[in-house]
């Protein structure tokens, strides 16, 4: 079984796949929605200077993500 760790601790370049998303309430439901689910794959193509916001590369599009809201995701690298 491959490590779990928080979608904030990856690098840039790395490759992972949601394994859970552990936030409720109105930050759970706007993270599933940008679709950010369990399944989903997806690859760190950027951070800015101080390291927040990260930019995701999933389904086709690019996403960014603020780290208070991908330390609720967590992934397994591929």
């Amino acid at each position: 079984m491959k490590d779990k760790v928080p979608l904030r601790s990856l690098k840039v370049g790395q490759r992972a796949e949601v394994v859970s998303v552990d936030a409720a309430g109105e930050m759970g439901r706007r993270i599933r929605d940008m679709g950010l689910v369990p399944g989903c794959q997806l690859e760190v193509i950027g951070r800015a200077p101080l390291r927040d916001p990260v930019a995701l590369r999933l389904n086709g599009f690019t996403l960014t993500l603020r780290n208070n809201e991908a330390d609720h995701i967590l992934v397994e690298l591929i």
